[in-house]
């Protein structure tokens, strides 16, 4: 896993520009576990490679270690909690085709800018309703309005028995 202040892409692995690059953000929420799993069967039918980008900040005024801000801290909080969720999603097998990011920065900006050289960039939808998502803004809004590639907006899975 890469963890980065900059961007993903295809210069960070070598003989990736080859195949196509399909990103996916993934941030712990049941959508973007499904947007992963979509990006990796989509990537298997085109041979392409899967970029899993989870962006991580230290909020301004609280982060995870206290009111002192401590970003080893924080970045540690992410890595666990992305792994956690890439083993919750894969189990111990990985797809081979799977490459991690974790960056530091705003889940849209990081999505947009690793859009760069990408041929699709896959995210999930929370759904929030009207009054949060004008408050709070929609990555997967922003992203379809700004990506350099075309976006795949995934739903969450609905359970087929309930």
């Amino acid at each position: 896993m890469t963890a980065s202040e900059g961007h993903p892409g295809s210069e960070a692995y070598p003989g990736s520009e080859a195949h196509p690059r399909v990103v996916v953000g993934v941030d712990g929420s049941p959508s973007s576990y499904a947007a992963l799993r979509w990006a990796v069967r989509y990537a298997r039918l085109v041979d392409g490679v899967v970029e899993a980008v989870h962006a991580w900040s230290t909020p301004t005024e609280l982060s995870w270690s206290g009111l002192v801000i401590d970003p080893d801290f924080d970045l540690n909080n992410a890595r666990e909690r992305f792994a956690q969720g890439l083993d919750a999603v894969f189990g111990a097998g990985r797809p081979a085709e799977l490459r991690e990011h974790l960056v530091a920065g705003d889940p849209s900006e990081v999505l947009i800018r690793a859009s760069q050289g990408a041929d699709v960039l896959v995210v999930g939808r929370r759904g929030r309703g009207g009054f949060a998502r004008a408050m709070l803004g929609s990555v997967s809004q922003r992203c379809a309005q700004h990506a350099a590639c075309p976006v795949v907006v995934v739903h969450e899975e609905r359970d087929p028995a309930g």
